[in-house]
């Protein structure tokens, strides 16, 4: 008998599974396209150039937004009444128009007949300014690869958050002379939950740095430095999660990043942010990082920090199934995929090593083009480095022979994101040792046609289809809801963010939209 694959999977089981995500996936899909949110907008605005922030901080986009939603509602967009403000003539260009907002100096209208053309015209010329810059970027990204190098998967993931961004470049620097092949720069805590991106480079973030278009331009510097220092390219991770995803997402692609974390669900399910504010924000994030050639990763891992790591195996698989239906709709490749899964499974339970070789494995084999992260543990460290250690190393081990991408640097000081510095030179030399020593391993672990890892794998897979079933029949939203995944129930009409969520009206426009559908259905992107 021939196998498919080290677990003989059923080519028709798979193609069910992605049938079913499809299913559940569609309705939240147009959802997210008849919705817009003031994240959004604000991201139409930051994309033609608009920056900076008034005396108290409050950035210059949101004055606008804010404007525009009081005096002809949001659910146009913002575009056409800013770019009709704009072709008065009265202001010299987007800040002071902004600025003139801020202080009550502009009434704002809807453009009818020739004026909305032109408000029209304006506003995607504009756009496709921001656009041009994005593309550079990602030109860019692939020559410094081809000059510099691309190290070898899988790629060694490193985090750095000290709060202090002029702290945190040595730091990286460091870290990518210690073998880090991803710079992680963790937010401050907080940040996705304010309803504004910071301005300008910062000193004081709490447990992280805050994501800012200036830090992501210091950090990506400083790492190009060190990528030639090196001879190979180090990509800069960051976070389009939260209030702001869409901004986040925009100022990603303008100032290159390479990662960023972008999951479907982890604002709804640990943050309570409303879950329809949150799909109509990822989706238009992921089509920003489709375009701009940023990978994202998503964060199944999560769910087994409150869920248990083998009654909740299934739910990881049904959250990469969806998040990979609604990642190549919104126009993202296979290898854009960074889906997220972990080794959380209590040490104790007999068997444990095997069904975390089962579930990695699985993922690999459901998605074989995408580049996995594989997350180290973190709920069942105790504080005992001994044991600490030996966990991470076996943590290791499973990503050595499953053929993980992407590796996150297991450290005794978990969920320190400034550990002592002796403490990650233990965690990468575990890392080199365990990679080293096993070069090549997963070409020759074959697990037993009809043993331990195989039927376990099945039965998650079953498992998760079984569920993706009742998602369908029940619909996502009302899924989500009922507390399906990671334990928490987040109902849609409930949560932060909801007040700036609006539909659609028949007139609405945003030329940043219109450019990436004609992007997509111009055939590049993934699958739509």
């Amino acid at each position: 008998m021939t196998r498919r694959g080290k677990l003989d999977l059923d080519p028709v089981v798979v193609r069910k599974a992605r049938s079913l995500a499809r299913k559940a996936g569609k309705p939240i899909v147009t959802l997210a396209k008849t919705h817009t949110t003031v994240s959004v907008e604000r991201a139409v605005l930051r994309l033609a150039g608009l920056s900076g922030a008034d005396s108290e901080g409050e950035p210059w986009v949101n004055h606008v937004v804010d404007a525009v939603r009081q005096d002809v509602g949001l659910e146009h967009g913002v575009a056409l009444p800013v770019w009709n403000a704009l072709a008065s003539g009265a202001y010299a260009d987007l800040t002071a128009l902004a600025q003139k907002a801020a202080a009550g100096g502009v009434i704002f209208h809807l453009p009818e007949g020739r004026d909305e053309q032109r408000a029209r015209t304006a506003a995607r010329k504009s756009a496709a300014a921001g656009m041009r810059r994005i593309d550079s970027s990602r030109k860019n990204r692939a020559r410094l690869i081809a000059k510099y190098g691309d190290p070898p998967k899988p790629w060694i993931y490193l985090i750095v958050a000290t709060g202090d961004i002029y702290e945190d470049i040595p730091q990286a620097q460091a870290a990518a002379r210690e073998g880090a092949d991803i710079v992680a720069v963790i937010r401050s805590t907080g940040q996705s939950l304010i309803d504004f991106v910071p301005e300008g480079p910062t000193r004081e973030g709490y447990a992280g740095t805050y994501a800012t278009q200036e830090n992501f331009r210091l950090m990506r510097n400083a790492l190009d430095e060190v990528s030639a220092e090196l001879g190979r390219y180090v990509r800069l991770t960051n976070y389009a999660s939260g209030l702001c995803m869409p901004e986040i997402a925009m100022l990603a692609g303008l100032e290159r990043l390479d990662m960023m974390l972008n999951d479907s669900m982890y604002g709804i399910l640990f943050r309570d942010i409303n879950p329809i504010r949150t799909f109509v924000d990822q989706r238009f994030s992921r089509q920003v990082h489709a375009r701009a050639g940023i990978i994202i990763n998503t964060g199944e891992d999560n769910y087994l920090t409150t869920a248990d790591g083998v009654e909740a195996a299934h739910t990881v698989t049904v959250s990469q199934l969806l998040n990979e239906f609604f990642g190549k709709e919104a126009g993202l490749t296979d290898a854009q995929l960074g889906l997220g899964h972990a080794f959380e499974i209590n040490p104790t339970v007999p068997e444990s090593f095997r069904m975390e070789l089962a579930h990695a494995l699985l993922a690999r084999e459901l998605f074989p083009n995408a580049p996995l992260k594989w997350m180290p543990p973190t709920k069942h460290m105790t504080g005992d480095v001994f044991r600490g250690y030996l966990l991470n190393g076996f943590f290791n081990l499973v990503g050595s022979m499953t053929s993980q991408d992407i590796l996150l640097v297991g450290m005794l000081t978990e969920a320190v994101h400034t550990p002592w510095l002796s403490d990650r030179d233990l965690a990468l030399q575990n890392v080199r040792y365990v990679m080293e020593s096993t070069k090549g391993l997963s070409e020759d672990f074959v697990p037993a046609h009809d043993g331990f890892v195989v039927q376990r794998s099945h039965q998650v897979l079953a498992e998760a289809i079984d569920l993706l079933e009742r998602i369908v029949d029940d619909q996502l939203l009302n899924a989500i809801a009922d507390g399906t995944f990671g334990l928490m129930r987040r109902p849609a009409d409930a949560g932060r963010g909801l007040e700036g969520v609006a539909k659609h009206s028949r007139d609405y426009y945003n030329p940043a939209s219109e450019l990436l559908d004609e992007y997509f259905a111009g055939g590049k992107g993934g699958t739509r």
